[in-house]
């Protein structure tokens, strides 16, 4: 059974295209079949992994899906791992959805022929909310929300709650970490008490500021591809390994 796993935050900048990019990863490493979708503009996921994208209009691609899509799916160095690639056209495809039919259910009903395929489809997602977000709420089995503990970050965090409860989503489905850690820092130290005590989407795991995860950059790397005896490459495994433990409750 395909588990939809969604990459995602209101803010940028807060370590998701790392998680999502070094999760699947790992999932692929495990031996399942695994498809990383890029549906940021900014095409951070592929260049990670040294796709070139040729991809067509993201109309196209969200309003037919199918083989458009299908041929757009590129394999990756690493053995089980697939990419659907994104570029600079995907930032029309917040307003392409706005006016297509049954536009919060386009990202769900298009990769839903690849569950035969995938173990896992983790999906990048651009930031803020738009009709992208709200398609990835629908498609996602599970959301899984990097957050800074900063109180900006938290504030972000803290209005995505909302917005679940407003439209009537489904918080289940959300599972949270912390990204970008710095211990030494008191404010880090105080919010992640206090989110700690109040959250059960907590998850144990958090991935601590390195400069081994933003070497990622150089290498074109997943971190436990480059550097996997490092405190990153290690962080990013117990977070995948919490997650899996997670992911397996929920289906039970």
């Amino acid at each position: 059974m395909v588990t939809t796993l969604a990459v995602f935050h209101i803010k940028g900048g807060v370590g998701k295209t790392a998680a999502a990019v070094n999760l699947s990863y790992l999932a692929a490493q495990s031996g399942a079949q695994t498809l990383l979708c890029d549906l940021d503009p900014q095409g951070s996921a592929t260049y990670y992994f040294r796709v070139k994208p040729k991809v067509k209009a993201a109309e196209k691609i969200f309003l037919k899906g199918g083989k458009h899509m299908m041929r757009n799916i590129k394999g990756t160095d690493y053995e089980h791992l697939d990419l659907l690639p994104a570029d600079m056209s995907y930032r029309r495809l917040a307003v392409t959805l706005e006016l297509a039919k049954q536009s919060k259910q386009r990202l769900h009903t298009i990769l839903e022929p690849l569950h035969e395929a995938y173990t896992y489809i983790i999906l990048d997602c651009p930031p803020n909310m738009t009709r992208i977000a709200e398609n990835v709420f629908i498609a996602a089995d599970y959301l899984l929300v990097p957050v800074i503990p900063s109180t900006l970050a938290l504030r972000a965090y803290t209005q995505l709650l909302t917005f679940f409860d407003d439209k009537g989503y489904d918080k289940g489905k959300i599972i949270t970490f912390f990204s970008m850690v710095e211990k030494k820092k008191k404010m880090h130290r105080e919010i992640m008490h206090e989110m700690t005590m109040q959250s059960s989407q907590l998850l144990c795991s958090t991935i601590p500021y390195l400069a081994d995860i933003e070497k990622m950059g150089v290498y074109r790397e997943p971190v436990s591809a480059f550097a996997p005896r490092t405190l990153a490459s290690r962080a990013y495994q117990a977070l995948w390994e919490e997650l899996q433990e997670r992911l397996r409750a929920g289906n039970a």
